[in-house]
Order: C-alpha cells, then structure tokens, then sequence
C-alpha cells in the first residue's frame, strides 16, 4: 500500500516564532530571561494539565497570572504579547491544501482546549481533514495513543501515513507507531521529503 495520509504539527512547523522580540520584551517587564517565560507557559504544571484538557487553556492563563504576579483579568494582554511574533505560514499551508483530494490530510498537535477557535479565526482549519488536540483527546505526544486516534480518524494503517513535526521525540514515536516521520527544519525541505514519499 501508498501513503494515503499525511498529518502535520502545528506549533513549530505551520505556526512558527519568527518574531522574538515581542516575548523577549514581556520576559523582560517580568525581570526574566526569554526562555523563562516560555518554560512558565509551555513546562509549567498546569500548562501540561491543559495540554491533555485536565484545565481549560483559560484556566492555564489564571495559573500564569499566579506565577507572574498579575491580576487574572490582564491575562489577554499576557497572552497577546507572548503570541505576538508567532506566523502563520500561509505558503505552506496552501501547500497542504493542495494534496488534497488526492491524500487525507491531518493535524496532530499537543496544544489547549482553545486551538481550534485559534485555526478558525486565522482560516486555516479547514486545510485538514481532521484536527487531532490533545487536550480534546486527552493524551499528547509523544504518546502511541494520539497517533492511534489520529490514524482512526482518516481510517488509515500506520505505513499508510507520513507524519511533520519539529521535536525528534515525537517523530521516533510515530515510528515506532509504524507511521513514516519527517522532522521539520524548514518548510522547503519538508516540502521536497513528502513529494519524494508521496
């Protein structure tokens, strides 16, 4: 059998932080490195809570605000700057978008209760077939279990499947799953690996 399916990660590989300078000037109204205030949003232990729907993404944001010291209601403004250098790449996107018909195309990402809305407000959910979060899921990569249920999903085999992402992690995972890994390192290359698979 073909590949029939190709899924993609989201953070990392469609969005990316190409713009530092908005998070880095956050980290600096705190008195904190760059990497600290992105370890207290994406490590923190209600930031792994949301990411299996334990919290609500909401609920994560009043945690932050703990840690921060801040009033829960300045949460928005928080949020806004620490995204404000994230981009869409819409160039890949329609890259996406075209395997389809032809492919069943997928999105597996470990992200908050509040990524779909996300995807539909910036018009790129209905790239994908399916839209794999794990905190609607209630397992993340680089657990078996989410790749189990995103290949249910567009009901395909593992070896019919390729899968994108940016953390070595989770691409070993896929493959021991039976899916067909690509790490990504930027779009061009990603793009050049699946035609070549595909």
């Amino acid at each position: 059998m073909g590949i029939r399916a190709v899924f993609f990660d989201l953070g990392g590989v469609i969005v990316r932080t190409e713009y530092q300078a908005p998070r880095q000037k956050l980290a600096e109204e705190f008195g904190m490195d760059y990497d600290d205030i992105a370890k207290i949003v994406f490590d923190s232990p209600s930031a792994v809570r949301a990411s299996v729907g334990e919290l609500t993404e909401e609920e994560h944001w009043h945690s932050v605000m703990k840690i921060l010291k801040r009033p829960v209601d300045d949460y928005k403004r928080i949020q806004h700057e620490f995204f404000g250098g994230d981009v869409v790449d819409y160039n890949f996107v329609n890259f996406i978008r075209s395997l389809r018909p032809r492919y069943k195309v997928g999105a597996i990402s470990n992200a908050w209760s509040g990524l779909r809305g996300y995807m539909e407000r910036d018009k790129f959910a209905d790239a994908f077939d399916v839209i794999i979060c794990s905190a609607e899921v209630g397992a993340a990569k680089p657990s078996a279990k989410i790749y189990h249920i995103a290949l249910d999903q567009l009901q395909v085999s593992p070896n019919e499947a390729i899968f994108v992402d940016d953390v070595w992690e989770n691409i070993q995972a896929c493959e021991k799953v039976g899916m067909k890994g690509i790490l990504f390192k930027n779009a061009e290359s990603t793009i050049k690996q699946i035609k070549a698979l595909l």
